[in-house]
C-alpha cells in the first residue's frame, strides 16, 4: 500500500477538487491525479466520480475517505503534538540529581520561561543519578565529581566546600574563619554512609594530612547526619550548596586542601542537539 497515494486521495475527498488537493499538499494537480490513477488501477477499484463542476465519491471511495480521513487526522495529531514539544509549548523532562539545592533553581527558570514542560525529578545519590542518566532514565542529570567519560556531555555549574556541622551551643559555631581540617583528628563524627561523594571528599582530604575522626554513626542521607549532630551525637559534615536554615546547627568552614566538590549538569553526548535538552544547558547557570 502506497502512503502518498492514499494522502492524495485523502486530499481530494477532503478538498472535493483536485487543485484544491494539490494546494492542500504542496505538490502539482497532475501528481494527484497520478497518485489517484495509480491506486485505482492496482486496486481495480473506482474511487472517484469526476464530472465537469467537481469530483464525487463512489460508494467505495466514501467508505475509503473514511478510513484516511482517521489515519491522516492522527497523522496531523501527531505532528502537532512533535512540533509543540519541538517549540516547547509542551513535553516532559526527566531529570535526576544528586541533591535538590542546585537542580530545584533550573527547574524553576525551565518551567517560567516553559510552563507547557513537564518535569518529572528523580533525586538518589551520585552513583544513581549518573546510572538514571547513562540508563536514558533521565534526560539530563546534576552531577558531582563526575570524571570525563565517552558519550556523556559535561558542563560545569558551580562548586562547593566541605564544612563542619556542629550544634548551636558548639564551641566552633560562633568561628566565622572556621576550623583547621587537623582539628577533627579523633573528634566524634556522624557521617554520611562511604558512598556518599560528601564522605568520599572529606575521607579523601583527612587521608592526605593523616587526620584520623572517630566515625560514631554512618547515616543514608544528609537529613539524618542534620539530626543527628541537633542532638549531639558528633560532629558532621555538609556541602557549603546544602546548608538548610536550621537554628539547632550551625556550618563552619573546614580549612584545607581538597576540601572542594565540582558541580555539572549532563546529558548523553547524543542527545545533546534535541531542543528540550538545550534549552536546560542555555538556562543552567
Amino acid at each position: 500500500m502506497n502512503l502518498f497515494q492514499l494522502r492524495a486521495f485523502d486530499a481530494v475527498a477532503r478538498e472535493g477538487s483536485f487543485t484544491r488537493a494539490a494546494a492542500r499538499l504542496f505538490i502539482s494537480q497532475p501528481a494527484v491525479t497520478g497518485h489517484i490513477k495509480a491506486l485505482e488501477e492496482h486496486y481495480q477499484i473506482p474511487l472517484l466520480r469526476r464530472t465537469a463542476r467537481r469530483v464525487e465519491l463512489t460508494e467505495e471511495g466514501t467508505r475509503l475517505a473514511a478510513i484516511t480521513r482517521a489515519i491522516f487526522g492522527l497523522v496531523d495529531e501527531a505532528q502537532t503534538l512533535l512540533e509543540a514539544n519541538r517549540q516547547l509549548l509542551s513535553g516532559r523532562l526527566e531529570v535526576a540529581a544528586d541533591g535538590p539545592h542546585l537542580v530545584m533553581p533550573m527547574i524553576a527558570s525551565l518551567r517560567a520561561r516553559y510552563p507547557g514542560i513537564t518535569v518529572n525529578l528523580r533525586l538518589g545519590n551520585a552513583q544513581e543519578t549518573l546510572a538514571a542518566l547513562l540508563a536514558e532514565h533521565a534526560d539530563v542529570a546534576v552531577l558531582t565529581e563526575v570524571a570525563p567519560r565517552n558519550g556523556v556531555h559535561l558542563q560545569p555549574l558551580s562548586e562547593s566546600r566541605i564544612c563542619a556541622l556542629v550544634p548551636a551551643a558548639h564551641p566552633w559555631a560562633s568561628l566565622r574563619e572556621g576550623i583547621a581540617l587537623k582539628q577533627l583528628h579523633d573528634v566524634i563524627m556522624v557521617l554520611r554512609e562511604p558512598g556518599s561523594i560528601t564522605r568520599r571528599t572529606f575521607d579523601d582530604a583527612c587521608q592526605v594530612v593523616d587526620v584520623q575522626p572517630r566515625v560514631l554513626l554512618e547515616l543514608d542521607s544528609r537529613e539524618a547526619v542534620t539530626e543527628a549532630v541537633a542532638a549531639e551525637l558528633g560532629v558532621g559534615v555538609v556541602s557549603s550548596i546544602e546548608v538548610s536554615p536550621d537554628p539547632r546547627v550551625r556550618a563552619v568552614p573546614i580549612q584545607g586542601d581538597g576540601l572542594v566538590n565540582r558541580h555539572l549538569l549532563g546529558c548523553l553526548q547524543r542527545r545533546r542537539s534535541q531542543r528540550m535538552i538545550q534549552a536546560v544547558f542555555e538556562l543552567a547557570p
